[in-house]
C-alpha cells in the first residue's frame, strides 16, 4: 500500500523529498515473540535475522542510585565527580521530557550547546530530533499525555572535552544514572541514537548500520537502533534510513509490542 499520511509527514519534517511509484510499498514488519528480534525490512519471509538478541546492561551497582527517585537522581547527577569529565563541565545534562513517557530517546554525550543549556539535543541536531518527534506526533514536553511524549537522555551526563568520543571508563561510571532513568520512566519503547548509545544498551560493538532495521530488547523493552541526528546532518542520504527506523518504531508501538511486561 502507499505511504500513509503519518509517514509522508515524517518525510516532510526530516526534509526528505523521496519519489515512489504507486505500485511500490513499504515492507511491513510485524511483531515477534518477546525477547526475539524481528526481521529487517526486505528480509526473506521466515528468515531469522543474523544479529541475535544481546544481553541487557548490568544492574546498577550503587544502592543509592539504584533506589533513587527523580529528585534524588537529579541531585546525584549534578553532584557527580566519579570521572574527570566533571572538571571541564559547565553543568550536567540530566535529561528532559515526561517522567512516564511511552517513548525514551537515548543519545550519546552532550556537546558544547548542551553543556551551556543543561538540556540534551539542542542546536541543529536538536532541531532535527524535534522534527523527527513531530513526525511521530511526539514532543519532549514534560506535561501531557504520556503516549504522545518522549523522555530524552544521554549516555553521558557531562560533555567530553572538545566533543571527543566517550571513553569506556566514563561510560561505565555514568551508566547507573541512565539505567535508573530507564527504570523510573518505564518506557514502552527505546530509540537508541548513535554508536555509543547502542554500545551502552546492547553491549555490542556492531555498527549502527548492521543493527538497525530490526527490534532488539533492553530488559524486556523493545529497542530500535537508528542514527544520531548529528550524524544525519553530515550524511543527508541516511535520513531516508532513519525515516525507516522511525516507521519501524511507530509500527512496534501501534501493534502493541511496546506494552510493558
Amino acid at each position: 500500500m502507499p505511504w500513509n499520511e503519518r509517514q509522508r509527514a515524517m518525510l516532510r519534517e526530516m526534509g526528505l523529498r523521496v519519489w515512489q511509484p504507486p505500485e511500490l510499498s513499504v515492507p511491513a514488519v510485524g511483531p515477534g515473540p518477546a525477547g526475539l528480534t524481528l526481521p529487517a525490512p526486505g528480509a526473506p519471509a521466515g528468515q531469522a535475522p543474523s544479529v541475535p538478541v544481546l544481553p541487557a546492561a548490568a544492574p546498577v551497582a550503587d544502592p543509592s542510585v539504584a533506589s533513587a527517585d527523580w529528585p534524588a537522581l537529579r541531585a546525584a547527577v549534578a553532584a557527580c565527580r566519579a570521572c574527570r569529565l566533571c572538571e571541564g563541565r559547565k553543568q550536567t545534562v540530566f535529561g528532559v521530557g515526561h517522567a512516564q513517557a511511552h517513548w525514551m530517546i537515548v543519545g550519546e554525550a552532550p556537546g558544547a550547546q548542551e553543556d551551556e543549556q543543561g538540556e540534551p539535543f539542542v542546536g541543529a541536531a536538536g532541531q532535527l530530533l524535534d522534527a523527527m518527534l513531530r513526525a511521530l506526533d511526539l514532543s519532549r514536553a514534560g506535561e501531557g499525555e504520556p503516549a504522545r511524549r518522549a523522555f530524552i537522555a544521554n549516555t553521558l551526563k557531562c560533555r567530553p572535552p572538545g566533543n571527543r568520543n566517550p571513553q569506556p571508563d566514563e561510560m561505565a561510571r555514568c551508566e547507573p544514572f541512565l539505567v535508573r532513568q530507564i527504570q523510573l520512566v518505564r518506557p514502552r519503547l527505546i530509540l537508541a541514537m548513535g554508536r555509543f548509545a547502542v554500545q551502552a544498551l546492547l553491549r555490542t560493538d556492531e555498527p549502527v548500520g548492521r543493527l538497525r532495521g530490526r527490534v532488539h530488547r533492553y530488559q524486556g523493552v523493545p529497542l530500535v537502533v537508528t542514527y544520531h541526528p548529528a550524524y544525519l546532518l553530515r550524511n543527508l542520504p541516511d535520513k531516508a534510513r532513519a525515516w525507516e527506523d522511525l516507521c519501524l518504531a511507530a509500527d512496534v508501538m501501534e501493534r502493541g509490542a511496546g506494552t510493558p511486561g
